[in-house]
């Protein structure tokens, strides 16, 4: 997970645009828009919590990026350290 490439996916596309890249990657085809990674499946982790985090923050009007990214980075850690 990079940071700056889920910031740059959030500051430049809708949620719909990153929910079409998604659907894209399911579907082993490639989006239409650019997404930074290695590979197709760091691609679809950076479009996964680009969508998270905008819908985070339009849920929770005036919560920052940084505070969804924190928001979403403990729910990740949460989810991997659950026995």
């Amino acid at each position: 997970m990079h940071i700056p490439t889920i910031k740059e996916l959030t500051s430049t596309y809708s949620i719909d645009e990153l929910v079409s890249a998604e659907e894209a990657l399911l579907e082993e085809h490639s989006p239409a828009i650019e997404i930074g990674g290695n590979d197709e499946g760091e691609k679809l982790t950076h479009v996964l919590a680009a969508i998270w985090i905008l819908r985070k923050m339009g849920e929770d009007a005036g919560l920052s990026f940084s505070q969804a990214v924190r928001d979403y980075t403990r729910k990740v850690r949460t989810s991997i350290s659950s026995d």
